[in-house]
């Protein structure tokens, strides 16, 4: 097979072009983020480049290490590795790396810095648009969080599954996070919906203003993309029912209700469920999120 094509920034690109009107359905939200490339964070980037010129000292473990605060960049690479491995094998459903460091291994590091060049960033995409830059970073520290969360709950439990649970709470999201990225002007827009009317479900907004749910889109994008089962399984609202995704949902809840402090009204009985996944108690319940929280 030939070798694949750099994933790269073009160093003369033009100004970046968005997404300013809603597409009119599902389908085309899923042809438009399946086409467009994925920006990263520059701190990411610039680490990539730095690992790149110091070739022969880096491993998969090193290399997953500096990308792991980076769900756009490990989004990037497990779609990169998993559309490789389909294209090498027509019959197989999803890829066989579940984790960054797996897909890394799969690749080859040299291959990696082959078809990955100078990465496109998304403060440099943002540059012309702060609110939009801010409103994406507010996603990504409540990314960090949940899985923060997740995992502690995961490690507690004794699931052995522990690390893809990470994963899946940090990745939990990325559908918005493009939208941040390539229809900032919307994702704006959808913000101050939600503010105005608080008590508006955000998939109800998000199919009103935008003609999709962010949700549903997300899992057509990880099928269409071949991401690994479990990964797609754990993201799956609807499977609720399953004791790893309901993991991953409260933790996403609970980043997403303690995000301006442990006041908010809905926290008790986020708090109550949790213990009931835990087997705790109350108190202990709360021990131990405050600490997964320092």
């Amino acid at each position: 097979m030939a070798p694949a094509e750099p994933i790269a920034a073009d160093a003369a690109a033009p100004a970046p072009h968005f997404i300013d009107t809603p597409l009119r359905d599902a389908t085309a939200w899923l042809a438009a983020f399946d086409r467009l490339d994925i920006p990263v964070l520059a701190a990411t980037a610039d680490a990539v480049e730095e690992w790149r010129a110091n070739e022969d000292a880096v491993d998969a473990h090193l290399l997953a290490d500096s990308m792991a605060v980076d769900p756009l960049m490990t989004l990037k690479l497990l779609r990169h590795v998993a559309m490789l491995r389909r294209d090498r094998d027509r019959d197989r459903a999803q890829s066989d790396a579940e984790t960054a460091t797996e897909a890394l291994v799969m690749l080859g590091i040299t291959p990696f810095f082959r078809d990955f060049g100078r990465q496109p960033t998304v403060e440099a995409r943002l540059a012309d648009q702060p609110e939009a830059l801010a409103g994406l970073r507010k996603v990504l520290c409540r990314s960090h969080r949940a899985a923060r969360f997740a995992l502690g709950f995961a490690v507690h439990r004794g699931d052995h599954d522990a690390a893809q649970i990470h994963q899946a709470a940090l990745l939990h999201d990325f559908a918005e996070m493009l939208l941040w990225a390539h229809a900032p002007t919307l994702a704006l827009t959808l913000l101050r919906w939600q503010r105005a009317k608080p008590d508006r479900r955000s998939a109800e907004a998000q199919r009103t203003l935008l003609h999709v749910d962010l949700s549903d889109l997300q899992q057509a994008l990880m099928k269409a993309w071949r991401l690994p089962a479990l990964l797609v399984q754990i993201s799956d609202d609807h499977a609720s029912q399953q004791v790893q995704v309901r993991n991953v949902q409260l933790a996403i809840r609970l980043a997403r209700h303690s995000a301006m402090g442990w006041d908010n009204a809905a926290l008790p009985d986020d708090i109550d469920e949790i213990a009931v996944l835990l087997n705790l108690g109350t108190q202990p319940t709360l021990n131990l999120l405050h600490d997964l929280d320092q």
